[in-house]
C-alpha cells in the first residue's frame, strides 16, 4: 500500500526518537545539552522536563511523565490520535483531512495555553508543573 508510506515513515521517525529517549535516560547528565533558556534565565521554558517526560512515558510511568512535563503528554496524545487520524485515511486512499478546521483564533489559543503554562510553572502556584 504505498499511501501508507508517509505515515509508516513518520511513525518509524517518531518511533526511534522516542526508543532513543527511552534507551538513554535524559535523568543522567552527560547525554543531552542543557536547556539553553533555562541556562540563560533560569526560567523554565514549556518544553523544560520533555525529555524525561518522553523517558518516563516509554517506561509506563504516567504519573513521574505529568511531573516532568504535563503539556508534553498531552502533546504525546494529540500526536498519536492526528497520527492514527492520517493514517486510517491514508489506508482507506483518502487525502488527509483535519476533523476540525483550524483557524487564526486556534494558533492564538495554543499560544495563550503555551504561555500561560510557561509562566504558571514558573510560579510558586505552579510549583507542581515545574519539572
Amino acid at each position: 500500500m504505498p499511501q501508507l508510506a508517509a505515515p509508516l515513515g513518520c511513525a518509524a521517525v517518531a518511533g526511534a526518537a522516542f526508543a532513543y529517549v527511552a534507551a538513554v535516560d535524559p535523568n543522567r547528565p552527560g547525554h543531552y545539552p542543557a536547556c539553553p533558556v533555562l541556562t540563560v534565565t533560569g526560567l523554565y521554558c514549556p518544553g523544560c522536563g520533555g525529555l524525561r517526560s518522553a523517558h518516563a512515558l516509554a517506561h509506563g510511568d504516567l504519573p513521574a511523565a505529568l511531573g516532568a512535563n504535563a503539556m508534553a503528554v498531552v502533546l504525546a496524545v494529540l500526536f498519536a490520535a492526528g497520527w492514527l487520524h492520517w493514517a486510517w485515511r491514508a489506508a482507506r486512499a483518502r487525502p488527509f483531512a483535519l476533523p476540525v478546521r483550524l483557524r487564526v483564533r486556534h494558533a492564538w489559543a495554543a499560544g495563550v495555553l503555551v504561555a500561560a503554562f510557561t509562566v504558571v510553572r514558573n510560579t510558586p502556584l505552579g510549583a507542581a508543573l515545574a519539572p
